[in-house]
């Protein structure tokens, strides 16, 4: 793709010396129709939480009879209208609306101005850092805050000539075309990998043993002592580092004697970590090379008996039957938490034939592997969008 966008813009040569200076207001027109929801033909509306950040498709709704809205869902947008959330607008959330529908009046509902912008462009032009960090600036309120129409409509940007906006609307959309097939190609990867993996371990077979996680397996064996050399430096894994499933961020380097108090559990070579707090998050990860990294006591770390191929075992809590025991084992409310017993004593399902344990292991390590490359892309494909989107505007 990279070439694709070297050749086009070689191609337009972009001089913007013939761009004009203009207004956001000029270009795009704030629609404020309203509905009677007592009295329309209209059935699914749109919240904030159904607009994704930095990402122009809807892919979630609701239905006008899943739920009370309150009186603020008045709100009429129409298809290839613009839905841009207008609180926290840090969080990048400009959308185009594939349906007529309801949103609230804290979502703007924009139309391009035609005679004067290529609509296809205006999306990517509010998907810039010039017009976030134009509403990040001029929003008011501190816990919760907005932005006006005046004052984006007041933001200021270079727009090219219309034959020049055709032709970047044009490679703008093809590069999220390339975005959304490789989210197409992900979606059936996952789905063939948790499709295994229910089929292997959801459903009792013969064949197989189900044994207590405990009896082939350590769970949090070693933890640091009070008496740890206050200069130990290792690496913090606490909750937050799993970023998500199976993804481990950044972790931070610290001495014991600066470490908070939960930084307890020892980490070895191919060690499983269990987020206990809210385990149908699936917050879980596979550590292969485990030296002086340190978790959280809110996490199980595991350690599975060396004459076991421990891949077999990691990939079972994600499947549906981890989910249901862990739900039926949680306690509280605001911090849902299974416990390290719950953990010792999880069934794990090991067919008897000890081939077939590396075979199927080797399956889901396959998927998994496809899964890491299709989401580098995905973030290769867009951090390249990005950047020609703040190149042009």
């Amino acid at each position: 793709m990279s070439e694709i966008i070297e050749n086009t813009i070689e191609e337009l040569r972009l001089d913007k010396s013939k761009w004009k200076l203009t207004k956001f207001g000029d270009v795009a027109i704030q629609e404020k129709g309203k509905v009677d929801r007592d009295n329309t033909t209209l059935t699914r509306y749109i919240k904030g939480e159904h607009m994704g950040s930095e990402d122009l498709h809807i892919r979630k709704w609701g239905d006008l009879t899943d739920e009370y809205l309150g009186p603020a869902f008045i709100r009429k947008f129409e298809k290839g209208d613009i839905l841009y959330g207008s609180r926290r607008t840090y969080l990048r959330k400009v959308a185009i609306a594939d349906f007529d529908g309801i949103t609230s009046n804290t979502t703007l509902v924009i139309k391009a101005n035609e005679e004067k912008i290529d609509k296809r462009l205006l999306p990517f032009v509010m998907m810039s850092e010039g017009f976030t960090e134009n509403s990040i600036k001029n929003s008011k309120g501190s816990v919760n805050p907005y932005i006006n129409w005046k004052d984006i409509a007041k933001y200021e940007f270079l727009l090219p000539p219309k034959d020049q906006q055709v032709k970047l609307a044009e490679l703008l959309w093809a590069m999220d075309d390339v975005i959304e097939g490789e989210k197409e190609v992900l979606n059936k990867i996952e789905h063939a990998y948790f499709t295994l993996v229910d089929n292997l371990f959801s459903k009792k077979k013969e064949n197989w043993e189900y044994i207590r996680l405990d009896k082939i397996a350590k769970i949090n064996a070693r933890s640091l002592k009070s008496n740890t050399n206050p200069d130990y430096e290792f690496r913090y894994l606490d909750l937050a580092g799993i970023i998500e499933p199976k993804v481990i961020g950044e972790l931070k380097k610290m001495k014991f004697s600066d470490a908070p108090s939960r930084a307890k559990r020892v980490v070895n070579d191919n060690s499983i970590i269990l987020a206990m707090v809210r385990p149908y998050q699936q917050a879980f990860a596979y550590i292969d090379e485990g030296k002086d990294i340190i978790a959280s006591t809110g996490t199980a770390v595991i350690n599975v008996s060396d004459d076991i191929n421990s891949k077999i075992i990691f990939h079972q809590f994600f499947s549906k039957k981890f989910t249901r025991y862990c739900e039926d084992r949680m306690t509280g409310t605001s911090y849902p938490a299974i416990t390290p017993t719950d953990v010792e004593e999880f069934k794990v399902a090991l067919p008897k034939n000890k081939d077939l344990i590396s075979e199927e292991a080797e399956k889901l390590e396959e998927l998994d592997d496809s899964t890491k490359i299709v989401k580098s892309k995905i973030s290769s494909s867009k951090a390249l969008q990005k950047s020609l989107i703040n190149q042009l505007f």
